[in-house]
């Protein structure tokens, strides 16, 4: 079924004559805006680009297709400007502060689709350490914040779980273990080590050192996750990462999960100096359906 998400990324298709550009500008992959403009032309019946390496064209029924495209997302955006102003909604400012790894990755389509469902509203992103996001909190620097390992009791929004791997080169003797069997930290105490830190408390030394270990050995220290995956990948080290920030090239490097299984999460926070804001109350909304288990890992509508 064609939702808001196929007619924004056609305009968006036509506007830049790329559907890599397209996809980045609605907040998908290329291959989801690729797959999502097969079903929209398979929906209508007819072809509405055509492509070649260097472009992509619209052809002459595409162009009445977007010209009415375009009339009815204008028209949307009329009526939900109407409805912001009878809520209070048609003007605000929201501070909201995250680690890098959620910043650059989870938060841009989400504020990008917020930004189009309440353009008058300003969303300014400040990029911290966890430890520094949860210091805004606390003196009401931000109204928002994305927090590592949420206490029950914050009634935090749950953007995002996946569980702790050891990241080996692919000629280290552990790498042959087999998946399922995985390897403890213990097993890495001695050996040479990319500690990779996300911005984040918590990282390899803060779980072993919760494990009472400490690893003798480390080599580097760096910040960003992929810094450390092309470390081992040049056989400097192991590293311990989280799951969802391993490489989708894995040539050369073996991941292996911890055991006993080691997991994080991280979730939405709210400061007491926001607990009265709408605009606050519309982003949080915007987020718990954005992050819904219902919601479209492809187009959802925007």
């Amino acid at each position: 079924m064609l939702n808001l998400g196929h007619w924004r990324l056609l305009v968006a298709t036509a506007d830049t004559a790329n559907i890599s550009r397209a996809a980045e500008r609605v907040g998908i992959t290329q291959s989801g805006a690729s797959q999502a403009i097969a079903q929209l032309e398979a929906s209508l019946g007819l072809q509405v680009f055509t492509r070649s390496r260097k472009e992509v064209a619209v052809t002459a029924l595409g162009e009445q297709v977007i010209d009415h495209a375009r009339a009815m997302l204008s028209h949307l955006e009329s009526i939900r400007a109407l409805a912001d102003d009878s809520q209070g909604l048609s003007q605000g400012r929201i501070r909201l502060g995250s680690f890098p790894s959620v910043i650059s990755t989870l938060l841009p389509p989400l504020l990008h689709s917020f930004r189009q469902r309440h353009p008058g509203i300003e969303v300014v992103a400040l990029e911290g350490t966890d430890e520094e996001v949860e210091d805004w909190l606390s003196r009401g620097a931000i109204d928002l914040g994305v927090v590592m390992n949420p206490a029950a009791h914050r009634q935090a929004l749950i953007l995002g779980r996946d569980r702790w791997m050891a990241l080996l080169p692919g000629a280290h003797p552990f790498s042959r273990r087999a998946s399922s069997r995985g390897i403890a930290l213990a097993d890495l105490a001695d050996e040479p080590f990319i500690l990779a830190t996300g911005g984040c408390a918590v990282n390899g030394l803060s779980l072993a050192r919760k494990a009472g270990l400490e690893l003798n050995d480390i080599r580097v220290t760096v910040r960003d996750w992929a810094s450390a995956c092309a470390l081992v990948r040049e056989g400097m080290g192991a590293a311990v990462v989280p799951e969802s920030t391993l490489p989708s090239d894995m040539r050369q490097l073996r991941a292996l999960p911890l055991t006993p299984a080691a997991r994080r999460e991280f979730g939405l926070v709210r400061s007491a100096a926001s607990r009265k804001s709408a605009a606050v109350d519309a982003l949080w909304k915007h987020a718990a359906l954005a992050f819904s288990p219902k919601a479209s890992a492809k187009v959802r509508t925007r």
